[in-house]
């Protein structure tokens, strides 16, 4: 995981190397873009065996799936009232990938300069039985998480 310029989108990492930089970088931060409702029924990632916790900000709010325009900013505020600066490795999850990617991209664009998508998501892609959480993602890679 290499630094990008300021403004830069800083790329895709597995969800084993985001778990590896959410261990190691004290600051680093985790950014569930997914819905409140994907949140409470499928689950969450636990980071408490590292003494974090999941920053939950919606890209987009069900049903209308509509993208949150002032997501940047409200995300630029929460990690300002942390603490948190720019140069802060920042990981963008969602189900798949697609919607973290566009978050992390968004949030680059707004001037942090460390932001990466977690290829493969929360659950990652159908397997042959139109299941989820098995082929890819955090889950299948046997990360820890947790459901309401």
């Amino acid at each position: 995981m290499s630094r990008s310029p300021a403004g830069s989108f800083a790329g895709d990492v597995s969800p084993t190397e985001a778990w590896d930089g959410l261990s190691s970088e004290p600051q680093a931060m985790l950014i569930d873009v997914r819905t409140r409702a994907e949140w409470g029924y499928v689950g969450i990632v636990d980071l408490s065996a590292i003494g974090k916790e999941t920053l939950l900000v919606e890209w987009q709010s069900y049903p209308a799936m509509e993208v949150n325009a002032d997501f940047a900013d409200v995300l630029s505020a929460e990690l300002e009232r942390r603490g948190i600066g720019r140069e802060t490795a920042l990981y963008f999850i969602c189900r798949s990938g697609a919607r973290s990617l566009a978050a992390a991209r968004a949030v680059a664009a707004a001037g942090f300069d460390r932001c990466f998508n977690i290829a493969g998501g929360f659950e990652g892609p159908l397997d042959d039985a139109r299941h989820r959480g098995l082929v890819d993602g955090w889950k299948a890679a046997g990360l820890p998480w947790v459901q309401s």
